[in-house]
């Protein structure tokens, strides 16, 4: 008997002991529920200010003829200069054709090598030099294909490929390599009278910068035809399926022009800004250029529905537009900075403990800051309201001199409360 009673105490003093735990965490729980405290740091960001533009990148443009059947193998990189006369691509006749150049290519290069070597065998930087070059070509090669420029580096990979075989040269010395240079000589002259009339060179009518994409706008979108653009023709323009070519084409001068819609007020603004100021104007593409763009306002066409078409023109830095056309753009109009702050903080009234200790009311711009554990109202004024947040200073009556006024400035690295319930200005949270 007296063990099942000492059985019953014990189970007895659990029960009671887990009911206790429970209704404390119950508590805990309920009186968090019921007035969640929220808190975030505030902190110093600036946001630029800009005009969303859509539209149309415009060059002066010369599509380069198609020369029949054979294989084309381009001899230029994108944006790269041609002068006149310059070989733009090669056209050769067949596969066998095409071989027989890679091998020229091979050789030519090998020549290149060895005469390298054979001027520099004797030369004790030379190896230094080359272990230099190596080094530095192997940091852009790794450079390139982190930034997913595959292009670039395989251009990369080719010179670090000769550096590499200059090096193995110049270690060998020069005793043979007068010998191997005539026996790749007389190769060479064999391959080359191999090769004449199966091979085409296309080269450039007038000089300019090289372009492989052809998109079929490069005869209706022109300088000439921005003079009397609109929104409605803006919008309507198509491609011309007619205009195409394997060859490429030829970006002519050094002008460029964007032209887009836009509101007629952001249009007039913009307008004024340059007109007055006399500043330039920075345009950011969304895509395709990691730089902004200074441009002038150059047109603003008539209205339609309160929108017009207005054409911005540049002048540098045209060798990084050779593959843009429809772009998403923003014209850079300044930026602000203040304190950043979650939206839901703003408060509209500040509110007190009146002598009484009743609550009091007053309409008032401001948020509360933990201090402490004590809730504070910081009057402050908006300078900028974005979708999730707001940048905000101190309000302007406020004077930091005095020490009262100092304490209800907001300054970064406030804990800035976001949710808490029945605030109110010297409240006391736990």
């Amino acid at each position: 008997m007296k063990t099942k009673s000492g059985g019953l105490g014990t189970r007895l003093l659990m029960m009671a002991l887990f009911l206790g735990v429970a209704a404390y965490f119950g508590i805990q729980a309920f009186q968090y529920l019921d007035d969640p405290l929220g808190v975030t740091l505030a902190y110093r960001y600036e946001v630029e200010r800009g005009v969303d533009l859509a539209g149309f990148v415009v060059r002066e443009e010369r599509v380069l003829p198609d020369e029949g059947d054979g294989l084309l193998r381009i001899q230029r990189a994108e944006g790269e200069r041609v002068s006149a006369g310059g070989v733009v691509a090669t056209v050769y006749a067949d596969q066998t054709s095409l071989d027989r150049q890679a091998e020229i290519d091979s050789l030519e290069s090998r020549v290149e090598q060895l005469q390298y070597a054979q001027d520099l065998a004797l030369a004790a930087e030379t190896t230094r030099k080359l272990d230099a070059q190596i080094t530095q070509n192997l940091l852009e090669y790794r450079r390139f294909l982190a930034a997913d420029r595959l292009y670039d580096a395989e251009n990369a990979a080719l010179e670090l490929r000769a550096l590499v075989l200059k090096r193995d040269y110049s270690d060998a010395g020069g005793g043979d390599i007068g010998l191997q240079l005539q026996e790749l000589g007389a190769r060479l002259l064999e391959l080359r009278s191999q090769a004449e009339g199966s091979v085409r060179r296309i080269t450039a009518p007038e000089a300019g910068l090289y372009s492989a994409e052809v998109d079929g706008f490069e005869t209706v979108l022109t300088p000439d035809m921005l003079e009397d653009l609109t929104p409605s023709g803006l919008s309507a323009l198509a491609a011309d399926p007619a205009v195409s070519s394997r060859t490429g084409k030829l970006v002519l001068g050094d002008e460029w022009y964007y032209a887009a819609v836009l509101s007629v007020e952001d249009a007039l603004t913009l307008w004024e800004r340059q007109e007055e100021g006399g500043e330039t104007l920075l345009l950011r593409f969304s895509k395709g250029v990691d730089r902004d763009l200074p441009v002038t306002l150059e047109s603003v066409g008539s209205q339609e529905n309160g929108r017009a078409a207005a054409v911005f023109r540049g002048n540098i830095h045209l060798q990084e537009l050779t593959l843009l056309r429809q772009q998403r753009a923003q014209i850079i109009t300044g930026s602000v900075e203040g304190i950043r702050v979650p939206r839901e903080c703003l408060r509209a009234e500040r509110a007190y403990l009146d002598e009484s200790g009743k609550t009091v009311t007053e309409e008032r711009t401001g948020i509360y800051c933990l201090v402490g554990r004590e809730a504070r109202f910081k009057p402050v004024r908006v300078v900028y309201s974005g979708e999730s947040f707001v940048l905000v200073e101190p309000a302007p009556e406020l004077n930091p001199e005095v020490a009262q006024d100092a304490r209800r400035i907001i300054r970064p690295g406030e804990q800035v409360i976001v949710s808490a319930r029945g605030l109110f200005d010297g409240k006391v949270l736990q």
